[in-house]
Parts: C-alpha cells; structure tokens; sequence
C-alpha cells in the first residue's frame, strides 16, 4: 500500500461503527508488533468477532498475543458490553488454536472445507468465549 492508500485505508476503517481496530505496541521502544480488533461488531444481540495478529515473529513465545487478547477481551465485555466473542481459526493452525483455546475460547462448530487456500480445502473452527467464562478465567474482576 502507499501512503494515499493507507490513508484512506484508516479513514475508512475509522469510520467504520461495525468495528475497531488497534496496533499492538511493545511498551519498551514503542515497536508496532501486530494488529488485533472486534469486527462484525452487532450490538443487538451483543456479539461480536474477534482478530488478533502478532505479525513479527520475534515476538511470538512471549506473552504478547496473550495479554493483547486479555486487554481486547476486557474492552470487550467491560467496557462495551459484548456477551459472546468469537472468533473463526483455520484447522491446520495449531498454534492459532492453542492461543485461543488459552485465552478461554471453546470450540463450538467445524466448517468442514470451509478454507480454501494455495489448491486446497480446511476446516474452519469456530470458537467462542462468553463474558461469564471470561470473568471466571479472570477471578472476580474481567479487569486484566
């Protein structure tokens, strides 16, 4: 993208009421390491997808991804109201399933062959966490 581009681009997004997105920042160096939001964000029925990427690999294995999806989960919840978040993982992904899996999301469904990528068909996991499983995982506070 150049820079025209990726302005319009964060207007764009910016404007958007169906969701919210943010960088994550390493606090030491102020270094972008990812980006994660809520999407498909339906108020009536309170739900909402989630999206987490930690995109320079130097920085997976550390706890970042983890307290970023702590921090999303609390807005989530706390500060917006959501019930249910969810959020749609590739099978073969284990290591995206691990990560959600440790941040309390169950699997609720599979789409059989619901990917396709490079020739080839994957199953999609469907996961979800509610905002009692939240707090549960959290103690008495949804607070991170």
């Amino acid at each position: 993208m150049n820079r025209a581009e990726s302005e319009t681009w964060y207007k764009r997004i910016r404007a958007d009421k169906e969701r919210e997105w943010f960088v994550v920042v390493l606090k030491k160096g102020d270094r972008v390491i990812g980006e994660a939001g809520l999407l498909r964000m339906f108020k009536p029925w309170r739900n909402t997808d989630m999206s987490m990427i930690i995109g320079e690999k130097d920085a997976w294995g550390k706890g970042y991804g983890t307290e970023a999806g702590q921090i999303l989960l609390y807005h989530a919840f706390e500060q917006l109201g959501y019930h249910r978040v969810s959020i749609g993982v590739v099978g073969f992904n284990d290591r995206a399933l691990h990560y959600w899996a440790g941040l309390g999301f169950k699997v609720e469904g599979i789409c059989r062959d619901g990917y396709y990528c490079d020739n080839e068909f994957s199953d999609f996991v469907m996961m979800s966490i509610l905002e009692d499983e939240f707090r549960k995982t959290r103690g008495r506070s949804l607070r991170p």
